[in-house]
């Protein structure tokens, strides 16, 4: 925890302000001299190179929103003109199509830093479930986006995912019905999207400060899963971690530069240059990269309705972590058996990913293996993993002992 706050105004202005609205107090207290466990890694700074995408999903949508029309007979021309007219839209459009993508990098990365070192346990287990709920936002956020630009992949993924809802008994055919405000995929369904496309980002800034407040209660979590034992365990937010992070921060960026510059249509599909066609369906309806093992995990259940319940059952499992864990310590560090299971995990999580981005009667590698019985086996790994394997390595596994501080074995490597 920050404990009291150490912020003096200096200046009467700030005074003023200090006994009216404390912002910069909150400003202070939150970003300067916020301790900080001093053995954060690399991974750490993932949550604020995440702060930076949304805002930069935020500036690009609005000024794309200035030149798009939500007709679906002006969509996909008004994507062209933003290309072709808007002076740098060209530039615009790239950097929020694949800044989507690279949000999600971060996100994942984000996610997968939290699993291994624990950062869902208890007291943290607000800061995980909002991080989850930012999650599915994001998803929402993203398939809606992908819809906009009316091409071919745009028109059926939102018909097939839409469909999706249909399956569920009694109610499902109104929720289609309400999606699409009518029969079918249409123009109120875009104009439905849109405005839902544009809202949520804006949800999910509150969310976010919902998440950074949950974690400024407990405080971060760290390498070692240990608590922090006094101050010689932390360091100022600011300017290690704000000069850290800024450092990573610049390498992201060329990745995120090099894909809007030099590949800005690799991580799409060409066929969305193609303007929706209700008539034409494509051989191969596949969504954008990041959705592709809950896509697998969909498309491995026969049965219509039990793939939409595995589908919203694999995100709703990821709400039950803090306590399908039932692990002594919280860093993977001490947890060896826990360890090897978590990266079968990630690897998994590869496997299904690759699975969903094939035709759904496709084989391994050439191979006679079928990639719909890999999805199916993949997919029972992934609810294993959560509802078996966490309780259970937990119950009996032995975890190595843990040091006494954070400072101890920071100031033994520094030697």
């Amino acid at each position: 925890m920050s404990g009291p706050s150490t912020y003096v105004p200096k200046s009467g202005f700030a005074r003023w302000m200090d006994t009216r609205l404390p912002i910069m107090r909150l400003a202070h207290d939150t970003v300067i001299t916020f301790p900080t466990p001093r053995n954060l890694n690399i991974w750490y700074t993932f949550g604020g190179i995440l702060a930076f995408c949304l805002g930069v999903q935020i500036i690009t949508g609005i000024v794309l929103a200035m030149h798009y029309t939500p007709h679906t007979a002006m969509a996909f021309d008004s994507v062209e003109h933003i290309m072709r007219d808007v002076n740098y839209g060209w530039l615009i459009r790239y950097v929020h199509a694949n800044g989507a993508s690279m949000f999600f990098l971060a996100v994942y990365i984000h996610m997968f830093r939290g699993l291994y070192y624990g950062s869902y346990k208890d007291p943290r287990e607000m800061i995980w479930i909002l991080g989850v709920i930012l999650y599915v936002l994001m998803m929402a956020t993203a398939f809606l986006g992908y819809t906009l630009p009316w091409g071919q992949m745009s028109f059926w993924a939102a018909t097939v995912i839409t469909n999706l809802f249909s399956a569920i008994p009694f109610v499902g055919e109104a929720i289609v019905n309400l999606l699409w405000g009518g029969f079918s995929v249409d123009n109120p369904t875009l104009q439905r999207f849109f405005s839902l496309h544009y809202l949520l980002p804006f949800v999910i800034a509150g969310v976010v400060i919902l998440h950074i407040w949950a974690l400024h209660v407990p405080g971060n979590n760290n390498p070692l899963g240990i608590d922090v034992k006094g101050p010689q365990d932390t360091l100022p937010f600011h300017p290690y971690y704000t000069v850290k992070d800024l450092f990573y921060l610049s390498l992201f960026l060329i990745l995120f530069a090099a894909f809007v510059f030099y590949a800005p249509n690799y991580l799409g599909h060409s066929i969305n240059y193609i303007e929706a066609d209700p008539l034409v369906t494509p051989p191969h309806i596949v969504p954008e990269w990041y959705f592709l093992p809950f896509y697998a995990i969909l498309r491995s259940i026969p049965d219509k309705l039990m793939g939409v319940v595995a589908l919203f059952g694999s995100m709703l499992t990821l709400f039950f972590v803090p306590w399908l864990d039932t692990g002594k310590v919280r860093s993977a560090r001490f947890r060896p058996t826990y360890r090897i299971f978590f990266w079968l995990f990630v690897f998994d999580c590869f496997v299904l990913g690759y699975a969903g981005s094939q035709p759904v009667d496709g084989v391994l590698f050439n191979t006679p293996i079928s990639l719909l019985l890999v999805a199916r086996i993949a997919t029972l790994y992934f609810f294993l993993h959560f509802w078996v394997i966490m309780p259970l390595v937990g119950l009996f596994e032995t975890p190595k002992p843990l040091p006494d501080s954070i400072a101890k074995p920071v100031l033994q490597a520094a030697e």
